[in-house]
């Protein structure tokens, strides 16, 4: 029998094909070279890929700028290629889910290209129009850097075109059933081929009103719950996750009543993961989580460290923005729209201890983990690629030519040629080799997370040891009590932490026991140290 809420337990792992292997010596990676590595996820313990856009696209937004929704990129590969990537995935008990881009298409899709050039064209109403851009007014431009409106003209029609992202990127006319219609075959084809469900991507802009801000509207909501009734009735058992970047009192409402998505990304979490490290304490980790509303009991958060996108400050005050940018980056090429364009290991000076206590936070805090391809390894940035693209390198597998990733004599992208990040020092080869590697540790940490099921439930609560250095939390069932806890600092840190039963206390990775004394445990842990103690119970 199917798990119906199989992703609440999984560990999700993000994988741009292009970046990730190259089957043909072309250059660019591909379906193909992605069912090759297969074994390297099942190793790993990842339970579900998420692919980054596959469908044909001008590539102009890293593959969110479609052509046409049911044609696979061809430096890509084929459709069959694709069917068998996920045969061979589900042979190994991995699934494999897609982004679906509901919001806009890109301006070489047919139907605008249609729409664009004629008003009588049936494809004209597929898209928004204005005789002016004076129209919703309230709504933010979301790309600062490089757009200075969401309307733009369009000379064929004399007229302007809506776009809450870039001016190639014009956003589709939910107002008219035919474009909902469209959506849902498209979706129904891609479930009968067999993918385990969507990561929905921009799901708050798709309806527009005057004299709001255009996102979070009841008419969204409604056509995302048709979305949902419709993949459940066609296919029961998969999953949809919704990208919203929003204050949690707005994205639980995407959550619905258990009728909407499943999973919603945490987004407000992510940064002040950070924010505590830098300043070694737990109050902005404790705040992100007192934020959370409760959520059904089907339904679970995306947690994440890092993805293909900048690291979004939206969710921050401006105070919280200006000293992470001032922390994280201080070269302020490395700043992008309302965030930072870096990797996780530069982001956290490429500090063993650090990063690994991050993956601790990630994996013991509520929610199912999203890890992004190469943050498992280390790997760095690239500043000088355009956009987001320097977090799109590559993924180093040897020391070798081109990182292993291709016989080409040139790449889709640079390799990243940093020492300190280079492949003769970070690559899959020689992590999977090295026993105290950063890759087993997180391998560790993702097998210990699929034994002790406590961590994929709702249940948590903070532990107050009364120094904000500490960052310590129970995770509960009726069957098992685990303490995370976490120093934040770069110093000893003694403490004394509360326990609400008598019991000694093991941790998960070292096997060593803590004993509970006068209903408290006695702790000193080492700069940036971890500990997930679980109790054992007479």
């Amino acid at each position: 029998m199917v798990d119906q809420y199989w992703y609440q337990k999984s560990v999700f792992y993000e994988v741009s094909v292009q970046a990730f292997y190259d089957s043909n010596g072309d250059g660019v990676g591909d379906l193909a070279g992605l069912t090759q590595k297969l074994d390297y996820f099942a190793s790993l313990g990842i339970d579900c890929l998420w692919l980054l856009p596959i469908y044909e696209s001008p590539m102009r937004d890293g593959g969110y700028d479609i052509s046409d929704y049911r044609k696979i990129n061809p430096v890509y590969g084929s459709v069959d290629q694709f069917a068998n990537l996920l045969q061979e995935a589900h042979n190994r008990h991995i699934r494999v889910i897609m982004d679906l881009v509901m919001n806009h298409t890109s301006d070489q899709h047919p139907w605008f290209k249609a729409a664009r050039e004629d008003r009588q064209s049936p494809y004209h109403d597929y898209f928004v129009w204005s005789e002016t851009d004076q129209k919703y007014l309230d709504a933010r431009i979301i790309f600062l850097d490089t757009e200075i409106s969401n309307w733009t003209w369009n000379e064929a029609t004399q007229e302007y075109y809506w776009h809450r992202f870039y001016s190639h990127q014009p956003d589709l006319n939910y107002d008219n059933p035919a474009v909902i219609d469209e959506m849902f075959k498209i979706v129904e084809y891609w479930l009968e081929m067999g993918i385990d469900g969507f990561r929905v991507d921009a799901v708050p802009y798709l309806i527009e009103r005057d004299g709001t801000s255009c996102e979070n509207l009841p008419e969204t909501h409604a056509i995302l719950k048709q979305l949902r009734a419709f993949v459940d009735r066609e296919v029961p058992g998969k999953v949809l996750i919704c990208e919203a970047n929003q204050w949690p009192k707005d994205v639980v409402k995407y959550l619905g009543r258990g009728d909407e998505f499943q999973v919603a990304f945490d987004f407000p979490l992510m940064p002040r993961i950070y924010m505590a490290m830098k300043k070694a304490d737990s109050a902005p980790i404790r705040w992100a989580m007192e934020q959370l509303p409760s959520i059904p009991a089907s339904c679970q958060w995306g947690t994440f460290l890092r993805n293909h996108d900048e690291l979004t400050l939206e969710m921050v005050s401006e105070e919280e923005r200006q000293f992470m940018w001032s922390e994280y980056s201080a070269d302020r090429r490395y700043r992008l729209n309302l965030g930072i364009r870096r990797r996780l290991a530069p982001l956290l000076d490429n500090d063993r201890r650090k990063i690994e206590l991050a993956h601790s936070l990630l994996f013991s805090l509520p929610g199912s983990p999203f890890l992004y391809y190469g943050d498992e390894i280390g790997m760095g940035d690239d500043v000088t690629l355009y956009d987001r693209n320097g977090l799109r390198t590559p993924m180093q597998w040897t020391s070798g030519n081109n990182a292993g990733f291709s016989t080409a004599g040139q790449l889709y992208s640079r390799i990243i040629s940093q020492p300190e990040y280079a492949p003769s020092r970070v690559n899959v080869e020689a992590a999977e080799k090295e026993p105290g590697s950063l890759w087993h540790v997180i391998q560790k940490m993702i097998a210990l997370r699929h034994d002790h099921t406590v961590f994929s439930t709702h249940n948590f609560t903070w532990i107050d040891c009364h120094e904000a250095r500490s960052a310590v939390f129970r995770r509960e069932s009726e069957n098992e009590t685990i303490l995370a806890v976490h120093n934040l600092s770069d110093t000893v840190l003694h403490l004394e932490v509360p326990v609400t039963r008598a019991a000694n206390y093991v941790d998960l990775f070292t096997s060593r026991q803590y004993n509970e004394d006068e209903s408290k445990l006695l702790l000193a842990l080492e700069p940036y140290q971890y500990l997930w103690l679980k109790a054992l119970l007479g």
